[in-house]
């Protein structure tokens, strides 16, 4: 359940922090991708550069670093969109506290408030802390809340007591989180996703062809991103170097027509998204064998290929959604307006290739869907702009 999944850490000031450490590997292991957040207090018991290393991410812990960059402090809203779920373990008697009344003095309780994913408390202190009665209120009002509790466990605590208290076994804590995310259905639960992704390539002789530099990653995120929240995805690419996203059928295809053919015969899916980068010309006249440069000739005579996404805009089923996608080196709003209306679609996501870090091939995009009556502005990783640019469409 957990493979694929994106989770935030939140580490609190107790001794069981280091625990954290281990459980970080242990939701990676099963595949999630973690980041952590931590309070102020918890770097005395582990230093963040522990959870950074392991976690491959900067660690959040204040809302305003002292050598911050200029959107670090609105991490917790970004993360709290990103997160399929929240593991606070261990949490204290005092971040519990700030959670149950709405009090967000650090990133981790901030990143609480912002959160759109369920999120898991493991409450763990001392014995007689546990059994007070304001711990026993604000375990109740989180509850009162929809967020998941993990009681402790009894055992031998850090105070050389015995009693209810102790961080629950890690296998727990994943059992826990498992139970969770296998319980929540996401907006495309139940629907059928096609996705186009990459270049086409079209042919002159069996060494040349006309093609972009698409590397594929947009579309290849938009199908990841399908799948997380629920869809069945069916992903057709041109020839890229992406490692299929996990529970994704996936075909390959190479030239405009191809992408075309097997588009058709995937055409009742309830959303299709058309983020292939398809060739809009193909040579008129190809040949058997390679052209020799002595034989070859002054001028190429191009003939234009099916439109595949006005084809789907003619051909739309009932309650069908069809996205496209305008790259644009200039006029991206009219442009992509235009097309919008004359493929008949439903949303275009247009990017500009004038963008720093935008476009072909980048890890990032810097994107502006279009509606109907809709205009969205976002930027990221491919990765985080998919899942965006799906929830603010289906969510």
């Amino acid at each position: 359940m957990l493979s694929g999944k994106r989770i935030i850490l939140g580490v609190t000031g107790g001794i069981a922090a280091y625990k954290a450490v281990f459980l970080l590997r242990e939701f990676q292991k099963a595949g999630a991708e973690v980041r952590v957040t931590m309070t102020p207090s918890a770097t005395h018991f582990v230093g963040s550069e522990t959870f950074a290393s392991l976690s491959g991410h900067d660690v959040a812990i204040d809302i305003f670093p002292e050598e911050e960059e200029a959107t670090e402090w609105t991490r917790h809203i970004n993360w709290g969109e990103w997160a399929d779920l929240f593991v606070i373990a261990p949490c204290t008697g005092n971040t519990l506290a700030k959670i149950a009344n709405g009090i967000s003095d650090n990133m981790l309780t901030a990143t609480v408030l912002a959160a759109r994913s369920p999120i898991l408390i493991c409450p763990t202190m001392d014995g007689e802390m546990y059994e007070s009665p304001s711990v026993t209120q604000n375990l109740k009002k989180v509850a009162d809340f929809g967020y998941h509790i993990l009681e402790p466990e009894s055992g031998f605590l850090a105070s050389g007591l015995e009693g209810k208290g102790r961080l629950p076994e890690i296998g727990s804590i994943l059992d826990k989180a498992s139970e969770i995310i296998g319980s929540i259905k996401g907006p495309l639960e139940g629907k059928k996703v096609l996705v186009t992704a990459g270049p086409t390539r079209e042919f002159i002789d069996p060494v040349r062809f006309i093609s972009n530099p698409s590397s594929g990653k947009m579309g290849f995120a938009m199908a990841a991103a399908a799948q997380r929240l629920g869809a069945e995805v069916t992903l057709i690419h041109g020839p890229v170097s992406l490692e299929t996203p996990e529970g994704v059928v996936a075909t390959s295809i190479i030239s405009a027509q191809d992408l075309y053919e097997s588009v058709q015969q995937k055409a009742d899916a309830d959303i299709v998204i058309m983020a292939a980068a398809v060739s809009d010309f193909t040579p008129a006249q190809t040949f058997e064998h390679k052209v020799k440069k002595d034989h070859g000739v002054d001028d190429m005579q191009l003939k234009a290929t099916t439109d595949i996404l006005s084809w789907l805009g003619k051909n739309k089923k009932a309650g069908q959604t069809i996205i496209g996608f305008a790259m644009e080196t200039e006029n991206l709003i009219e442009n992509a307006r235009t097309k919008l209306i004359r493929k008949n679609a439903d949303w275009i996501i247009g990017n500009s290739l004038t963008k720093k870090d935008a476009g072909f091939e980048s890890d990032t995009n810097h994107v502006h869907l279009l509606g109907e009556e809709t205009e969205q502005e976002f930027e990221g990783t491919k990765a985080e702009i998919a899942e965006r640019l799906l929830k603010y469409i289906f969510g």
